[in-house]
C-alpha cells in the first residue's frame, strides 16, 4: 500500500492555506472577493496547470447534476471548475492532509462549499461504497501510486456501470530513468512511473474498457519551456504552483521538460469507462 506519510510529506509542507493567502495579498488580489478564475494560476496544482485541467473537461461527458469523484484532489481547482462549468457535484480525496485542509478553506472563500468537498483519504481504499458516482479522474496522481492495480480496482469499484474514467499522467519514457527533482519527487523516492500501455493493460485488468489514449507531450513541454522563458526574464508570476513547489521550483520545472524531451517521460491523457454491463 501506499507510504502515506512520506508522500503527504512531500506535497504537503506547512500552512498550505496559509501560503496561498499570503500570496494572494502579495498579488494583490482580495481573497474576501475571489472567484475561482482569481484561484486558477495556484488552484490547479498539476503539469500545465489549468490549461490541462480544460482539456481534460473538453473530454468528459458530464452532464448537470452528476455526482463526480476527484481522487488525489489536491487543494481542488479541478473540481471547483467542474463543478462550475457543468453544474455537478464533486467529491475530492487526498492522501495530503493539508491539501483537504486548504481545498475545503477555498471552496468556502469561493462560496462553493455546497458543490464541492474534500476529505482526507487513500486512492487505493477510497472512502466511498460501491457505485456511487457518474464519473472520476485522476489528474497527475498515479506517479505516486505503487500499486496501479488495486488503485483502478478502487476507481471502478466507486463508479456506476456506465462511467467514465480518466486521468493524466507523466509516463515512464523509452530513454531511461527521469532526471530529479521532478514534481513528484525530489529524489526518485516516491516515484512510481509506468510506460502509457501498461497503465492501459492495469485499467483493462480492473474492468474499464473503450480507451482513448491522447499524447500530450508536446503542449507540456511548450507550457514548461514558457515557464523558464518568464522566469529568466524575471518575469514570473507572484500567485502561482511555484508557492506550493518551493525553492526548488526552478530547477524541477527545467528538469521535468528535459525529461519530455529526452523523451524518458512520456505525459499521457487517458479517458475509459466502466461497462454498463458485467462482462
Amino acid at each position: 500500500m501506499t507510504d502515506a506519510k512520506s508522500i503527504s510529506d512531500h506535497w504537503g509542507r506547512g500552512d498550505v492555506f496559509a501560503r496561498i493567502i499570503e500570496a494572494m495579498k502579495l498579488a494583490r488580489i482580495d481573497p474576501g472577493s475571489a472567484t475561482i478564475e482569481d484561484l486558477a494560476p495556484v488552484d490547479h496544482f498539476h503539469a500545465r496547470g489549468f490549461p490541462a485541467t480544460v482539456d481534460l473537461a473538453d473530454a468528459l461527458p458530464i452532464n448537470k447534476g452528476d455526482r463526480l469523484v476527484d481522487i488525489g484532489s489536491g487543494i481542488g481547482g479541478p473540481a471547483r471548475y467542474l463543478a462550475k462549468r457543468f453544474g455537478c457535484l464533486v467529491d475530492g480525496v487526498d492522501i495530503t492532509g493539508p491539501f483537504v485542509e486548504a481545498g475545503n478553506k477555498l471552496s468556502a472563500l469561493v462560496g462553493m462549499e455546497d458543490k464541492v468537498q474534500f476529505r482526507h483519504g487513500d486512492g487505493q481504499q477510497l472512502p466511498y461504497a460501491d457505485e456511487q458516482f457518474d464519473g472520476g479522474y485522476a489528474q497527475h496522481v498515479t506517479m505516486n501510486v505503487p500499486d496501479r492495480d488495486v488503485f483502478f480496482a478502487e476507481a471502478f469499484r466507486v463508479l456506476k456501470p456506465g462511467a467514465f474514467f480518466a486521468l493524466t499522467e507523466h509516463g515512464l519514457g523509452v530513454a531511461g530513468e527521469p532526471y530529479h527533482p521532478v514534481p513528484w519527487s525530489e529524489d526518485g523516492s516516491g516515484a512510481y512511473l509506468m510506460r502509457p500501455a501498461e497503465t492501459v493493460a492495469a485499467l483493462e485488468r480492473a474492468g474499464f474498457s473503450d480507451m482513448v489514449v491522447t499524447d500530450t507531450g508536446e503542449k507540456y513541454l511548450k507550457g514548461y519551456k514558457a515557464a523558464i522563458a518568464l522566469a529568466e526574464k524575471g518575469q514570473a508570476p507572484v500567485f502561482g504552483v511555484h508557492i506550493l513547489l518551493g525553492e526548488l521550483a526552478p530547477q524541477i520545472v527545467r528538469n521535468a521538460a528535459r525529461n519530455i524531451e529526452e523523451g524518458r517521460t512520456h505525459p499521457v491523457q487517458i479517458v475509459c469507462y466502466k461497462p454498463r454491463q458485467a462482462s
